[in-house]
C-alpha cells in the first residue's frame, strides 16, 4: 500500500501539467525532485511514515510557484498546509536575521527521558580523551537496548557533528557490546544533557567556495590497528557534510592513512559538486582540500610512483586525476587548525571547547543574543576558517 501511494505521489510530482513545470528526480539523490521554470527553481522531498502519512517539504525561489505546487498537490491528494517549515523528521528549524538554525532539541530531550537520564549530571565531553574501547570485557546483557540506543544516536548526528566520532566508535560493537561500551553510551547521554540545544547555523557568507578538511588517526584501533578517517565539508562557509569512519584496511604509515582519508574526502567533494550542478549552481573554482600531513600532500602532487606507494596506486591515481582536472586544490593546514580532528579522536576537553564554537560547526541556544548563539569565526573564500574563541558562547 505504501509503495502504491508513493508511486502515485511521484507520478503527480513529475506530471507535465504541474504549474511550475514537471519535476525531475535528481541523479545524485533519488529522494529529491527538482522543478524549474524560467528563473524559478523549486526543490521538494517527500517522506512517508508507518501510519501511511506523507510529509512533503517544498523550497523555492518564488512564492507564486510554491503556491501553484501546493494547489496542484491538493487537487491530487488530501493535503494539509502546515505553513513555513518548523519541524520535520525530528529536526527543528528556526529562522532569524543571523540565518537558519537546525537542531534536534526535542529529540534529545525525549531520548534522555526515555533512557532515564533527564536528571543525569552533565559532562563536558562525549567521550573520555585518550580512551580506547576494545572488544574484551564483561558482556552487556541487554543487546536490544544497546542497539536501539546506538541507532537513535546515529540519527542525532544529522545535526550534531560533535558526537559523530563517539557514536561511530560505539557503533563498532553492535554484535557483542560490553559493560564498558554501555558506559561510553551513557557518557554521550550525559554530554547531551548539558548541550540539548546545540545544532547547525546556516548563513550567507557571500561566496560558494567548497572546502574540505581531511584527517586520519593512524592505527588508532587497539584491536585491529586500523585507522580512522574523518572529514568535514563546507559550502559557502556552512558545514553540510561530515564523516567519522574506521578504514577498511590497515595502513602501514601515517601518510598512507591520511592519503586514504583524502581519497574518501575527494569522493564526497565530487558528490557535492554533482549535487550543486543539478541544483543549478555553477561551480567553477576548485574545491580546497586541507590536510595536515606533508607526506600525503607530496604523494598527491608527485606523478612518480615509488615502491612504497604501489599498494595505494588506485587512490593515488584518483586524487591526482582530480588535481589535474582542477576539481580540487590541496593545501597544508597546521594540526592545531585541522577541523577534521574532532572526527578522528576524542579530543581534550579544553581543546574541543575552543574548536567547536569557533568553527561554526555547532551553535548553541543563547537567550542573550536573540535566542540563537552565533560564532565569531570568519570564513574566507580563499583561505581556511580562522580559529578563535567565541566570547558569546563562553
Amino acid at each position: 500500500m505504501e509503495r502504491t501511494r508513493s508511486s502515485k505521489l511521484n507520478i503527480a510530482i513529475i506530471h507535465p501539467d504541474l504549474g511550475i513545470g514537471g519535476a525531475e528526480r535528481l541523479i545524485v539523490d533519488a529522494a529529491v525532485e527538482l522543478a524549474s521554470h524560467g528563473h524559478s527553481v523549486h526543490i521538494f522531498t517527500s517522506h512517508h511514515d508507518k501510519n501511511r502519512c506523507f510529509e512533503e517539504t517544498i523550497s523555492g525561489t518564488d512564492s507564486s510557484g510554491i503556491s501553484s505546487l501546493k494547489s496542484f498537490l491538493h487537487g491530487q491528494f488530501h493535503t494539509k498546509d502546515l505553513g513555513a517549515l518548523k519541524y520535520f523528521l525530528g529536526i527543528e528549524v528556526s529562522r532569524s536575521k543571523k540565518g537558519i538554525f537546525l537542531s534536534q532539541r526535542k529529540y534529545v530531550l525525549d531520548l534522555l527521558s526515555e533512557t532515564g537520564k533527564s536528571g543525569a549530571k552533565p559532562c563536558s565531553a562525549p567521550m573520555t580523551p585518550n580512551a580506547h574501547l576494545t572488544s574484551e570485557g564483561e558482556p552487556f546483557e541487554d543487546l536490544g537496548r544497546y542497539r536501539r540506543l546506538v541507532g537513535k544516536l546515529n540519527y542525532l548526528t544529522v545535526t550534531r557533528p560533535d558526537i559523530a566520532y563517539s557514536v561511530s566508535v560505539v557503533s563498532q560493537f553492535m554484535s557483542s557490546p560490553t559493560v564498558d561500551h554501555w558506559t561510553a553510551l551513557v557518557q554521550i547521554l550525559c554530554y547531551l544533557k548539558g548541550t540539548p540545544g546545540r545544532g547547525l547555523l546556516y548563513k550567507n557568507y557571500g561566496h560558494t567556495q567548497i572546502e574540505c578538511f581531511s584527517d586520519a588517526d593512524w592505527a588508532g584501533d587497539k584491536d585491529d590497528r586500523r585507522s580512522t578517517t574523518g572529514y568535514c565539508v563546507f559550502v559557502g562557509g556552512n558545514l553540510i557534510s561530515w564523516k567519522s569512519k574506521k578504514q577498511h584496511v590497515v595502513s602501514r604509515s601515517s601518510a598512507e592513512s591520511e592519503y586514504r582519508a583524502m581519497s574518501q574526502s575527494v569522493c564526497e567533494i565530487m558528490w557535492i559538486r554533482h549535487l550543486l550542478f543539478e541544483l543549478g549552481f555553477d561551480v567553477t573554482t576548485p574545491a580546497k582540500l586541507w590536510c595536515d600531513n606533508q607526506a600525503a600532500l607530496h604523494i598527491a602532487s608527485n606523478p612518480v610512483f615509488h615502491e612504497r606507494t604501489k599498494h595505494i596506486e588506485i587512490d593515488c591515481h584518483f586524487v591526482r586525476e582530480k588535481l589535474e582536472e582542477n576539481i580540487i586544490a590541496t593545501a597544508y593546514i597546521g594540526t592545531n587548525e585541522q577541523l577534521g580532528d574532532i572526527f578522528t579522536r576524542a579530543t581534550m576537553t579544553k581543546r574541543s571547547r575552543v574548536r567547536v564554537p569557533a568553527t561554526s560547526l555547532i551553535c548553541g541556544i543563547n537567550k542573550t543574543h536573540g535566542g540563537m548563539g552565533l560564532c565569531c569565526a570568519r570564513c574566507k573564500p580563499n583561505g581556511h576558517l580562522r580559529m578563535g574563541v567565541c566570547r558569546r558562547l563562553i
